[in-house]
């Protein structure tokens, strides 16, 4: 019995840690950007506002001055912080294949073309996991979009000619 308690107590002290599967588009579940097809499939990436702490000496007081220009009491200065938005935050939304076009095949196609182009050095899995969306974003990083949810036109870019809706079609 004392070896069962240790053993349920030792269990207790192991760290359990999950990690979640972060989703595989940025999605909106409102309608898409003003414009766009809404039959189509969105992605969103949200770049936060950059801001910088910046300090300014203000002269409160100016210095007391003999008329030989002695100084008598000498400048009174304060320091005041504030907080500048040097880039403001943005929202950009692009088209990206839809959920249901990725297929383990698909994405097992998708690490293939990644690898071939140096972006991705993992197991061809078949799985969208941060590996593989890390080499999403090193391939599209370049091209404009620093971002890890595919865009169509990187999709068509590396040949994944099943995503996206046929030219011409209705």
């Amino acid at each position: 019995m004392p070896a069962i308690a240790a053993a349920v107590m030792l269990g207790a002290c192991a760290e359990s840690v999950s990690v979640p599967d972060k989703p595989l588009l940025a999605q909106s579940f409102s309608a898409p950007p003003k414009g766009a097809d809404p039959n189509a499939c969105w992605g969103k990436d949200v770049s936060p506002a950059v801001i910088e702490t910046v300090t300014e000496r203000i002269l409160v007081q100016p210095a007391e001055l003999r008329e030989d220009g002695t100084v008598i009491e000498d400048p009174v200065y304060r320091d005041v912080t504030r907080q500048a938005i040097v880039r403001e935050r943005r929202e950009l939304w692009f088209e990206t294949p839809c959920q249901e076009d990725y297929t383990p095949d698909i994405i097992t196609s998708l690490q293939r073309a990644l690898k071939a182009r140096g972006h991705y050095g993992g197991a061809l899995s078949g799985q969208m996991d941060a590996q593989t969306r890390r080499a999403i974003r090193a391939y599209q990083a370049p091209r404009g979009l620093d971002s890890s949810v595919l865009s169509l036109a990187a999709a068509r870019n590396l040949g994944l000619v099943a995503f996206g809706r046929q030219q011409g079609k209705n």
